[in-house]
């Protein structure tokens, strides 16, 4: 088997796309946070990083009808790595105008060379030849039917089968597509520093165009400009945050002073968002598994000048070791999931999950639900969410939750209600990509019933 040579950053944004391609499927590392790594540990300048961004997400995303394009012209097996390279390749070819593709395939062949023996290159010449000869093959002469919207869309056909049994055809299919589109970065404005308009003021004076967010009051989408570059941000006037990612901390009604414990914290953009709707008054108790992860949420809340959380790592499910019963007036319970409703995000989760994996998932996220029962008041509030759409751990693992528990109710999410675009389903919000341009995300709410004083 050849091995490419050894993986470092010559200026070369095409390498450097493979090199981030191939750690992503041999070691299932997520995309958004290797290829940040990548352009803070080489330095990559500003004009390359949107092509190395491109290059790198929309092979991902297409990889299931690169490689139906590719499949006619390859005989015989292929190292992983220079599949990868065709992969990279034919996104460019197919999918990018903009670059010539006698460009695309000398850059391939010279990437060859560097990585490869000396059969390697003339192998990839000649197959990206053919291809620029004889052109692709087009993905109308599939059937109708799943297979085709799986591999015109790239996700697994178990997947199309499953979302079609929960969704629906149309909104199966809609979603698929959506998730192939980039994902839009937000931005959620401080309220607890500043009001709406001032943010957008700041941010004009230093040339950062904004419109108003889809759904949420205080979610601003840049136009123009870099807003991470700005004071605004560097002081904490607004952080980055997808608008469905929102919508739980509006869903827990939280009021200054109350005691607010967030299950799964880390990386702190929830926790951070109850504290600023709690004037930053009262406690917000963080906690996450993973003690590395503490960092990520500590630094978020000292920027945003929020002193009221405490950020600790532990099993959450084991929380009633550390806590009273009954000794918090709200509870977020945004759970580990299958991650289904960030695939635009992170294009890696549609390949690397199976059906097997989300078996075990809804007996975790019922654990935590059941933490939190026995640590939440009477006429207290628990948020569930999740960032996934796949029913059987959202609607489900709530239905069970409710029939488990005589003492909880369903209610009304809150803020939520106030919302335009927010279409609610007996009391819980399931919000698809193609909704408003969000993420895919799952919010329900239940109160402890308070049976009064008189309780025995």
């Amino acid at each position: 088997m050849t091995r490419p040579r050894q993986k470092i950053w010559n200026g070369n944004v095409r390498d450097a796309a493979l090199s981030i391609l191939l750690e992503i499927n041999q070691h299932q590392a997520y995309s958004n946070l290797l290829l940040n790594r990548t352009i803070k540990k080489y330095k990559i300048e500003a004009k390359d990083r949107g092509l190395l961004t491109e290059l790198t997400y929309g092979t991902l995303q297409h990889r299931m009808a690169l490689d139906y394009y590719l499949e006619p012209f390859v005989r015989g097996k292929l190292n992983d790595w220079v599949r990868e390279l065709l992969r990279l390749s034919i996104y460019q070819i197919v999918y990018l105008t903009k670059i010539p593709p006698h460009a695309v395939v000398h850059e391939a062949v010279e990437i060859a060379k560097r990585r490869g023996h000396k059969r390697i290159a003339p192998t990839v010449n000649g197959i990206l030849r053919n291809v620029l000869r004889q052109g692709v093959r087009s993905l109308e002469d599939l059937p109708e039917g799943t297979r085709k919207t799986a591999i015109e869309t790239s996700h697994p056909e178990w997947l199309i089968k499953r979302w079609t049994e929960q969704f629906g055809e149309t909104e199966a299919v809609a979603m698929a597509h959506e998730n192939n589109n980039p994902g839009t970065i937000t931005l959620r404005v401080n309220t607890a520093k500043a009001t709406v308009d001032e943010v957008i003021a700041m941010l004009q004076s230093e040339e950062v165009e904004v419109r108003r967010g889809e759904v949420v009051p205080s979610a601003l989408i840049p136009v123009k400009g870099n807003p991470i570059e700005t004071k605004a941000f560097r002081n904490g006037f607004v952080t980055i945050q997808d608008e469905s990612s929102m919508l739980p901390a509006f869903a827990l009604d939280v009021s200054p002073g109350m005691r607010v414990l967030d299950m799964c914290a880390a990386p702190g953009g929830k926790t951070t968002h109850i504290a600023e709707l709690m004037k930053d008054e009262g406690e917000v108790l963080a906690h996450d598994l993973h003690e590395h992860k503490l960092s990520l949420i500590r630094e978020n809340a000292d920027r945003l000048g929020l002193t009221s959380i405490q950020a600790k790592s532990g099993d959450s499910r084991k929380l009633t070791d550390i806590y009273e019963p009954s000794s918090f007036d709200r509870i977020l319970v945004d759970a580990p999931c299958s991650g289904f409703g960030v695939i635009r995000r992170k294009p890696e989760i549609k390949y690397n999950k199976t059906i097997e994996d989300l078996a075990g998932l809804p007996i975790i996220q019922s654990e935590l639900l059941d933490t939190a029962h026995l640590l939440i008041k009477p006429g207290g509030l628990i948020v569930y969410s999740t960032c996934t759409v796949d029913e059987a751990e959202n609607r489900d693992v709530a239905e069970r939750f409710l029939q488990k528990h005589a003492d909880m109710e369903k209610v009304p999410l809150g803020q939520l209600q106030n919302f335009e675009k927010l279409k609610m389903d007996e009391d819980m919000l399931q919000v698809l990509p193609q909704h408003f341009g969000g993420d895919g995300f799952f919010v329900a709410a239940f109160r402890k019933i308070d049976s009064g004083p008189n309780e025995l």
